[in-house]
């Protein structure tokens, strides 16, 4: 997955190299394919003699370069010396966008999430849009890289998207523009419950929700807590790590593994930073959480820390390392997956929620007649002197987060009710 012209791009999945990875040294040497090699060459000489526009032997190889990296996996890219200076600053930060996150899926161009407050999230585009065209060039057989640079642009520049949604093709002017900083939210639900927000994974994320916790802490005592991932596409892999801790004080949260080494890693719950480790929590996903999120929420549910509630997540769980080449030029490598602690990839699955609660919008029955005990003639009194109740007294309305928000009213109704069924 690749954000696409936001002011922070979440790095979850990526390391970078000062030095190439995978040398002669750490690996058997093996013969060279002469063969294969031998039907490049003709191929090559045969696009250089006979395509019908003229094209420089720099140009043919990289066009070759780059199509041999990226049929290996949607996230592995081969970078040219200029690309790979407009990816590290994509990375750095120092520009502006309209902020989505996006995936090739099936050769499609498709939104895994807006980012919360960006141009495109507040134009009403959804997880799941296919962007058709971007300005005035179709996005059929175009690279990641070719996409982005598309999409950039200066702040207040406009930039428009061709968009498809259940066959229909709608159209969006949007201006680019940075995305807010603050990557977590907070506010009071009811009884006591806290709501925290994450809407990516930046690198100071973690620190973020521990500053939060402390502040609520000092105001009344938390009883529950509402962690919402929900089209949260991911981002830095320590901030995750940090999330995990806040809730669990020992016992792994994640691991990678893959063909070499240096591709295998462990992360463990340190203990120093838990706030929260008893603390009834629910985690809300969706289908636009991927990555970072799937980590927290796997690791969460592995160790039976909290409810998982919503829909099954992206399942985006590989490692993207960065090599770079001798004559300037790198490539980024799908070099290994991540694991939950009870060792479950989180690639092409995703996270299955403890309960599955899609999002919905209730309506509700009006002028339904009904009477109640109290309304009979010469019904029996209250025993112990209760006050009596009629239909009148009876409200259906069940608040306006339940109308707003299904699964966070469903997420509030199981940490009310948690209480009550736990054994004290």
């Amino acid at each position: 997955m690749i954000n696409i012209l936001r002011q922070r791009m979440p790095i979850l999945c990526l390391l970078l190299l000062a030095q190439p990875a995978f040398s002669a040294d750490t690996q058997p040497a093996s013969k060279l394919p002469t063969a294969e090699i031998q039907s490049f060459v003709e191929t090559f000489e045969t696009i250089r003699e006979g395509y019908v526009e003229t094209l420089s032997d720099e140009d043919i190889l990289n066009k070759a370069l780059k199509g041999m990296v990226s049929g290996l996996d949607p996230h592995s890219e081969y970078f040219t010396k200029t690309e790979l200076v407009d990816f590290n600053e994509l990375t750095s930060g120092n520009y502006a966008g309209i902020g989505v996150e996006v995936e090739m899926k099936d050769n499609r161009l498709t939104i895994v999430t807006p980012v919360d407050g960006s141009a495109a999230a507040e134009a009403g585009i959804l997880p799941g849009d296919v962007i058709i065209r971007i300005d005035n060039t179709l996005i059929t057989n175009l690279g990641m890289q070719d996409i982005v640079t598309l999409m950039r642009g200066d702040i207040g520049t406009k930039v428009t998207l061709d968009i498809e949604r259940n066959g229909e093709i709608k159209q969006y002017e949007l201006t680019r523009r940075l995305v807010e900083d603050e990557s977590v939210s907070v506010k009071w639900l009811d009884d006591g419950i806290a709501y925290f927000r994450i809407s990516q994974f930046q690198g100071d994320s973690g620190e973020e929700l521990n500053q939060a916790i402390e502040t609520l802490k000092q105001e009344k005592e938390i009883r529950g807590v509402v962690l919402d991932l929900r089209n949260n596409p991911g981002g830095v892999l320590q901030s995750a790590v940090v999330v995990v801790d806040t809730f669990i004080d020992k016992g792994i949260i994640v691991y990678t593994d893959g063909r070499h080494e240096m591709s295998k890693s462990q992360f463990e719950a340190s203990g120093k930073r838990t706030l929260l480790r008893d603390v009834p929590l629910v985690v809300l996903v969706n289908d636009g959480s991927a990555s970072a999120s799937e980590i927290v929420a796997g690791a969460l549910q592995d160790h039976q820390r909290a409810v998982i509630l919503g829909t099954e997540t992206f399942g985006k769980g590989s490692v993207q390392t960065v090599v770079p080449l001798s004559n300037g030029d790198a490539v980024k490598l799908t070099t290994a997956l991540y694991y939950t602690p009870n060792g479950r990839s989180i690639q092409a699955q995703g996270i299955t929620p403890d309960l599955i609660v899609p999002q919905a919008t209730l309506t509700f029955d009006k002028g339904q007649f009904f009477v109640k005990e109290a309304e009979l003639k010469g019904h029996l009194g209250n025993g112990t002197g209760g006050k009596e109740r009629t239909s009148a007294d009876v409200s259906s309305d069940i608040g306006e987060l339940a109308k707003s928000d299904f699964q966070l009213f469903q997420a509030v109704t199981i940490l009310k009710t948690l209480p009550k069924l736990v054994q004290k």
